[in-house]
């Protein structure tokens, strides 16, 4: 009666040993995978602040542009300031008498 006892104990112990023994490999590759993770950030964080300030530039040149285009568009250019100007057109006079 001993032996198929001990035969179910070993099996459940094998079994409880597989399942701790991958639960502990997974934790395991986890941890070193968060370590490498932890160590690149900061050159992560530092390309994502690079990129924003790209395209914060980028926008900031646009939003100058469109705003001086409207102040020029709302003011107007010189030349409707200063109206048509005067054509020669031929005078009409009396002839000349002798």
């Amino acid at each position: 009666m001993e032996r198929p006892l001990l035969a179910v104990l070993l099996l459940v112990g094998l079994f409880i040993g597989c399942a701790v023994g991958s639960a502990y490999a997974r934790a395991r590759r986890g941890w070193n995978d968060y370590q490498t993770v932890k160590k690149s950030v900061p050159g992560a964080r530092r390309g994502a602040w690079l990129l924003i300030r790209g395209v914060a530039v980028k926008a900031g040149v646009i939003a100058l542009l469109l705003f001086g285009a409207v102040a020029y568009a709302a003011v107007g250019s010189d030349e409707d300031a200063a109206g048509p100007t005067p054509g020669q057109s031929p005078t009409q006079s009396d002839p000349p008498r002798r």
